[in-house]
Order: structure tokens, then C-alpha cells, then sequence
């Protein structure tokens, strides 16, 4: 069980960063199914090659559960390139088309409709959904209440002394779903603003400890501080 102490910390946390960065408008997509491709591409690729790779796709029509399966899977990936590692990533898009058609007649409504639990299951049933992908699109697509680990999230919480006793992506999740109010907009606004601190001043080398509005409650920075 998390302690109040703890739960008051995480909310603390979330709104330091909330008045540092404002409002963070997550996650972009026009619509669900765009935000579930989204969600795909982006693994191990920055949003902006993201979007390339979704803008190529939209040109030939073919941001559409049927076209995506009537497109050759060579040229998929050649559309998709910007996204990297494209060969695997178009087998991750044929995929999950597959399943949509084969499973509920491309009715996307009625997948995303499950129970969160339920449909994360089969979400990672399907290859190529790995639990980070898989959390994107039940935040993010399905709207369910569900905190999504990354590795922006996972270095924030190390640094600050919070990491769980178990090195794993359920246990950071847990320790953040016992540790918050269940509202999908806290979730959604709080993991992009984790990733923006993480990108911007709580980078991975040569964090930018003496502009971070969570200096005050950091181990981590206060070691570097004293080093610099």
C-alpha cells in the first residue's frame, strides 16, 4: 500500500511540473485509430519521424483498418520509413489490422469498448504490443483510467528516490495507480509532462538539475549540485 505521505508527494510532483509546462495537449492524433498507429511507430522513434511516417500513410489514403491490409507489406514499411525499424514495425501494423478485421469486423468501437483489463490482454496478445504500447492506447485511444511507464518516467522517479523495491514496468505502474486518483486526464497530463521533463531538464546526461522545479525533494540533484 502506498502512504498518504507518498500520495500527497506524486501529487505535489505532478503539480510542479504542471506549472513549469502548462497543459500538454497528449497524445496527437486525429482520432483512435490514428492514435493507436501512433502509438505503434513511436517505439524507439521520436514523435516528429512519428509523424512523418503517419503523414505518408495519410496522403495515400490509407489510415483505414481495410487499406492498411490491402497494402503489400514491402510497402508499408517503405511508407513508414521515417519511423525506424519499418520492416518489423509494418508486421506490427498488419497485425493488429488483422485482428481488428478478423475479431470485430473493424469496429473499432467495440475493442476499445472492453473493460480495461480485458482488453489489455488481448491488446498484448497481438504481435508487437508490448506493455508500453499497449497502456498508450488504453489511455490514450480507450480512454481508460491506466498510468503508462516509460523510460522518461522510470528515470524521473529513480532520481527522486522513488523507485520501487521490484526493477519492473508493474511495479512502477503500480506504485503509481495506488499512488493517484484514477482520472484519465490526470494520467494522460501527467505522463506528458514526465516525458517533457525528462526530454528538456531531466535528461538522461548532463541534467539540468539548477532549473528544476523539483530540485528541493531531489537526492539525485542535490548530489549533482554539491558535484558541480
Amino acid at each position: 500500500m502506498v502512504s498518504e505521505f507518498l500520495k500527497d508527494k506524486l501529487l505535489n510532483i505532478y503539480h510542479r511540473l504542471y506549472g513549469r509546462y502548462g497543459p500538454q495537449h497528449w497524445w496527437p492524433g486525429d482520432g483512435a485509430f490514428e492514435v493507436i498507429m501512433g502509438a505503434i511507430l513511436t517505439q524507439s522513434a521520436s514523435w516528429a519521424n512519428v509523424e512523418a511516417a503517419l503523414a505518408n500513410l495519410k496522403a495515400r489514403g490509407l489510415l483505414d483498418p481495410a487499406a492498411l491490409r490491402a497494402i503489400a507489406q514491402e510497402e508499408l514499411a517503405h511508407l513508414i520509413r521515417p519511423s525506424v525499424y519499418f520492416n518489423v514495425k509494418a508486421r506490427k501494423v498488419k497485425a493488429f489490422v488483422q485482428h481488428l478485421g478478423e475479431q470485430y469486423d473493424d469496429d473499432l468501437e467495440a475493442l476499445l469498448g472492453k473493460d480495461a483489463q480485458p482488453l489489455r490482454q488481448e491488446l498484448l496478445s497481438i504481435f508487437g504490443i508490448g506493455e508500453e504500447t499497449a497502456d498508450d492506447i488504453l489511455l490514450y485511444a480507450a480512454n481508460k483510467p491506466i498510468f503508462v511507464i516509460d523510460a522518461y518516467t522510470r528515470r524521473i522517479l529513480d532520481r527522486l528516490g522513488l523507485a520501487p523495491a521490484q526493477n519492473g514496468y508493474s511495479a512502477y505502474q503500480l506504485l503509481l495507480m495506488e499512488g493517484l486518483p484514477h482520472d484519465v486526464r490526470l494520467f494522460n497530463e501527467y505522463h506528458a509532462l514526465l516525458d517533457r521533463h525528462g526530454v528538456e531538464t531531466c535528461r538522461k546526461r548532463e541534467p539540468l538539475c539548477g532549473e528544476c522545479c523539483l530540485l528541493d525533494m531531489c537526492p539525485a540533484g542535490a548530489r549533482l549540485s554539491l558535484q558541480g
